[in-house]
């Protein structure tokens, strides 16, 4: 069996009227339901909040959210596209396969 493709999303809350939104929180549990119902144990998909000690290190001018793939960034800023994540996984999964 091949390694897990380890995918990383960094986000922060957000402050608005109402008080703190963890609405990249909630997205990144989206998409990573939706790789998993893809991939299986084939898929890691871990959250950070930017503020946790845990968070891996962000390149210089990164926006949040900030998502990579096996330490390669995937996009930084915008939105998480699940599109984008499932051919990127999909690319790694298959040089594994080599």
């Amino acid at each position: 069996m091949s390694q897990s493709v380890h995918v990383k999303i960094i986000g922060a809350p957000i402050a608005c009227k109402e008080g703190l939104k963890d609405s990249w929180r909630e997205v990144a549990r989206w998409a990573a339901g939706q790789l998993k119902a893809r991939f299986g144990e084939a898929v890691d998909v871990r959250y950070f909040d930017l503020f946790d000690a845990d968070c891996p290190p962000m390149t210089a001018n990164a926006q949040l959210p900030l998502v990579m793939v096996e330490a390669e960034v995937v996009s930084s800023g915008g939105k998480i596209s699940v599109p984008v994540l499932r051919r990127k996984i999909e690319s790694i999964m298959e040089k594994q396969t080599v």
